[in-house]
């Protein structure tokens, strides 16, 4: 069972009356040290990062029970929001959509690359959600500029699981092309968000001993929710979802006193289609994009 050390519901209609009228006063300040630790991909000062969520203003959306770093805000977005993100997807010009294994996307901004990535216009029915979430100081003052949209359908989801006749690891981490924070806007369903050890790692249980059980906790993403992954959650454990039409709720789920809906351990939910928004930013965009930019 998970320690749950949240203290106590947070009041999200005063944090959400700030993020929607566009604009939030209490934005993340830069955080300076004689010697910070350093991202080795992106040279991003790891402490500053640490800092946020007693700087931000999701501070009080913390997911305490945890490790770094959660925040979660039911109702992010509106009904009639959520009603016109899904409009605009799935309306969206079918080479827009690309066809994955498990599940098809759309990139808007660019496709990122090592090498770095082209900018594309965002279009304005995005930058509205993209305002939103820079307005939250989340990325050091930088802007969001790249939104990935997945459409999962009942049955979808990502690499579940360990596989017992293989030692690879399928769940994955997001990599090093982003900076180090994740955002994501969820529509049309709710989802699970299970997250694991590393592999080749020995994990202790409660009781102090070693297990093989990779899992480490899950967490409900609500629709119309904003969930915002930082630290060991983005660099260290690893996520995935699983492929299945229904999820159950346990006490592996960490955020649940922080969910606007009310659940009971062994409810079954039933999955729908769900649209997810990852906005990120992309620290390293080609010199084809600055020639555009001129």
């Amino acid at each position: 069972m998970l320690d749950r050390s949240w203290t106590g519901r947070l009041n999200i209609d005063k944090v959400n009356s700030h993020l929607r009228g566009g604009r939030v006063e209490n934005h993340l300040g830069k955080t300076t040290s004689s010697s910070p630790e350093r991202d080795s991909n992106l040279d991003l000062p790891v402490v500053g990062i640490l800092a946020l969520h007693e700087t931000s203003a999701l501070a009080n959306c913390a997911i305490e029970a945890t490790p770094p770093t959660v925040f979660y805000v039911p109702e992010f977005i509106t009904e009639e929001e959520e009603k016109r993100l899904i409009e605009q997807v799935t309306s969206a010009p079918k080479p827009k959509w690309t066809q994955l294994a498990h599940r098809r996307l759309q990139n808007w901004g660019g496709i990122p690359h090592p090498k770095g990535m082209i900018a594309e216009k965002i279009p304005d029915w995005l930058l509205k959600y993209t305002h939103r979430i820079e307005s939250l100081g989340l990325f050091e003052g930088k802007a969001p500029n790249h939104v990935l949209i997945n459409e999962y359908l009942p049955g979808q989801g990502i690499l579940n699981g360990y596989n017992p006749s293989s030692p690879v690891l399928q769940p994955h981490l997001d990599g090093s092309l982003f900076y180090p924070t994740v955002t994501t806007i969820s529509c049309g369903s709710h989802t699970v968000l299970e997250f694991h050890h590393p592999p080749h790692t020995e994990v202790v249980s409660a009781q102090g001993e070693v297990t093989s059980d990779h899992n480490l906790l899950s967490l409900l993403v609500e629709p119309r929710s904003l969930l915002v992954l930082q630290d060991d959650l983005y660099h260290k454990y690893l996520h995935s979802i699983a492929e299945v039409t229904q999820d159950t709720i346990t006490d592996r789920i960490a955020n649940l006193e922080s969910c606007q809906g009310c659940y009971t351990i062994g409810q079954c939910l039933q999955r729908q289609t769900r649209l997810s928004l990852t906005i990120r930013h992309v620290p390293r965009t080609s010199k084809l994009q600055i020639k555009l930019g001129r």
